[in-house]
């Protein structure tokens, strides 16, 4: 069924410690009219919420299928078999309904939880192996989360590597100023993002994305933090604020004044307010770039390394397949688009280069 906010809602996934942005209304509007949504919710006996679900869905083209998906679901005890059999059952059923041949998630549960691995084989899930890279994955498998629960801001400057927290004081004592922006401030935003995008190599979603996300999680889930060097800015972040956690979800630079070291006082700026809003986790997203120094990202990685949080592996891409014809040719048919695509862009970069 589909659930607009209420309180119950709002209070249960605020407070419980696997939920997360993802799998909120608010998000689900956020991929809207893209991806459907089904929120599931399953009740204990005295009839207060025990578990839910946000499942998105996408209908494939030409199969006339969809594809059902829950990012970091699910959202309760995820040692309580019962509540997650029923939530696998109410997901079975919107399967039905809209003739869904797989659904996948990833939940927010590490790879060393081998009591979750049992439950969920016990009730038909596979999970997703040979992984060998972060393209192969949704959401990120390896992240970096650091605990803030009841720390104070001095005990977690302590707690950085020497060279962070140099830097932290550097950017301070250059004149870098951090100011809290508003919507307008999108734009200037997503000039940036689009200067480290170009920079370094990565898509950069458009602004009308950003301005989707800040509509639908403003005021109590989103910010964006705007760093300043005589009145220009330089870099900026965009936190994500969901129960007891705040995600990294977003940060560039530009080219300008990049050994002011703004960033780091950025990312002591979102820390702090994870501290503010009572958090207990700070999370860094994704990280790569961690098995080799000669890796693209390692400089990501030591970068997020020097404020000493706690590598996190997460379980395998789990999913259940309801249609296992339909699934051999919808993945036949991936493989053989993207092999296209890659010879495609082959031939284009040697004719670039020939010229």
């Amino acid at each position: 069924m589909s659930v607009n906010k209420d309180k119950e809602l709002e209070d249960f996934l605020q407070t419980n410690p696997k939920t997360s942005f993802l799998q909120s209304p608010e998000w689900a509007k956020v991929k809207a009219p893209e991806w459907k949504n089904e929120f599931i919710i399953v009740r204990d006996k005295n009839g207060k919420i025990k578990g839910t679900m946000s499942i998105l869905l996408r209908k494939v083209p030409f199969f006339n299928r969809h594809i059902m998906y829950a990012p970091r679901g699910f959202v309760c005890d995820i040692h309580d078999k019962e509540t997650l059999k029923e939530l696998t059952d109410k997901a079975q059923e919107i399967a039905k309904k809209y003739k869904a041949f797989i659904f996948r998630l990833d939940p927010d549960v590490l790879q060393s939880d081998e009591e979750f691995k049992n439950i969920i084989k016990e009730l038909g899930y596979k999970t997703k192996k040979g992984i060998k890279n972060i393209n192969q994955v949704i959401q990120p498998k390896y992240v970096f989360r650091l605990n803030i629960k009841d720390k104070t801001e001095e005990e977690l400057l302590q707690s950085f590597e020497s060279k962070t927290r140099y830097n932290i004081r550097l950017a301070m004592k250059k004149g870098v100023t951090i100011r809290e922006g508003k919507r307008e401030d999108l734009k200037t935003f997503h000039e940036i993002m689009e200067i480290t995008g170009s920079r370094d190599v990565f898509f950069i979603r458009s602004l009308s994305y950003f301005e989707k996300i800040y509509d639908e999680l403003t005021p109590e889930h989103v910010k964006i933090f705007i760093a300043e060097y005589e009145n220009e800015p330089i870099a900026a972040v965009f936190p994500i604020i969901y129960g007891n956690k705040v995600w990294y979800l977003y940060g560039g630079s530009s080219n300008k004044h990049r050994n002011l070291m703004p960033n780091y006082l950025l990312q002591w700026e979102m820390i702090k307010l994870g501290l503010k809003n009572k958090c207990d986790w700070y999370d860094f997203r994704g990280i790569a770039g961690f098995r080799s120094e000669k890796d693209p990202q390692h400089g990501i990685y030591k970068f997020k390394k020097g404020f000493n949080p706690e590598f996190m592996e997460f379980i395998d891409e789990m999913y259940i397949v309801y249609n296992p014809v339909i699934n051999a040719i919808f993945n036949f048919s991936k493989e053989l688009y993207y092999k296209i695509s890659n010879l495609r862009d082959k031939i284009k970069e040697k004719l670039r280069k020939n010229k």
